[in-house]
């Protein structure tokens, strides 16, 4: 397929891929007005170019068209300098977790060609959480893979992992390689590396709709755990300056895969790119404006709850808030 340039750079809307699994809640649907959701929705694929979540524009000229498609065609014109490969590099996504999910590990790109998986490190921020939440992130001191094996076989895996209390406005880190696990009642809004691998070492004695335990990949994750994995802290954010002095922006998270802002916007303010990576939005709080094109004469409302990508040569748009609740979340690599 022969590289285009996107001619005249817009947001990008696309239509949510819905997963159904089992410990999922209702919250997508009521909290973001997702009449389209179905009644048991653990998650929302917002932004994928992922085979087992593909997502499809929904506005403008493009629409019909995958994230895959556009990623192809397109490359540095969507992507930016910073993706080459024309290979849409992340996921994001909402999950609304009712139960709690199952003791899991995903390999890293060092452990992921030697077992046939996707490299996947991940991060979560809460949305929302009850008082007393936590999270599962991590082994205790002085777990190796034989008290880890030995553990299981006693079905106490979960005596062996370190809790996080976590609240609402919390960020967590989940390199590949760290054993984690969330627990119920956690609304997430999830970035991760475009991987759908997950190796289950541990399901809380659940059995599936057969009767049946559910599948375990014990030996796999064994292979993958990084056992000398620093332990886990929530994450601190960092101030950055703002255009206009009346919002407030802060760093919630950077890693080598991404790097993701949390943006109070309290009045219009113009974000200037440098074409080196797209931008995902995601309203988590209020509804925002998007203007662009010649003299941002063009409007795009992005609504509380939804997600939209910006091309890396949308090289310069003005964010306003539909209210005074407006926070965005903002994704780049």
């Amino acid at each position: 397929m022969q590289v285009q340039a996107i001619e005249s750079p817009y947001p990008l809307l696309f239509a949510p891929v819905y997963k159904n699994y089992f410990w999922g809640g209702s919250r997508i649907a009521a909290k973001f007005a997702r009449a389209d959701a179905p009644g048991v929705c653990a998650e929302s694929w917002e932004i994928s170019a992922h085979k087992d979540g593909m997502c499809v524009v929904e506005n403008g000229q493009y629409a019909g068209m995958t994230l895959a498609e556009l990623s192809s065609t397109f490359r540095e014109s969507l992507l930016g300098t910073n993706n080459p490969d024309g290979k849409f590099p992340l996921i994001a996504k909402i999950i609304d977790a009712r139960e709690r999910l199952s003791v899991q590990v995903h390999p890293n790109d060092d452990t992921a060609p030697r077992c046939g998986g996707e490299a996947k490190t991940e991060m979560w921020y809460v949305m929302d959480a009850p008082p007393g939440a936590f999270v599962c992130a991590g082994l205790k001191e002085g777990v190796g893979p034989r008290i880890f094996t030995d553990t299981a076989k006693e079905r106490r895996i979960p005596s062996l992992l370190r809790s996080l209390p976590v609240e609402p406005g919390a960020a967590v880190f989940i390199p590949g390689g760290l054993v984690h696990a969330i627990c119920e009642n956690c609304l997430m809004f999830e970035v991760m590396q475009n991987s759908n691998t997950t190796y289950r070492v541990y399901d809380w004695d659940r059995v599936g709709a057969d009767g049946k335990p559910r599948e375990s990949h014990f030996r796999q994750a064994l292979e993958v755990i990084d056992w000398h994995a620093p332990e886990s802290v929530l994450q601190i954010p960092y101030p950055m300056p703002s255009q206009n002095p009346a919002n407030k922006r802060e760093r919630v998270l950077r890693c080598d895969f991404f790097t993701m802002e949390k943006r109070e916007i309290n009045a219009p303010e113009i974000l200037t790119r440098d074409g080196r990576s797209f931008l995902i939005l995601f309203a988590q709080r209020g509804a925002a404006h998007i203007k662009y094109g010649a003299d941002r004469g063009s409007v795009l409302t992005l609504p509380h709850g939804r997600s939209c990508l910006i091309p890396a040569s949308l090289r310069d748009f003005e964010i306003a808030p539909e209210n005074d609740e407006t926070m965005i979340l903002t994704v780049e690599v």
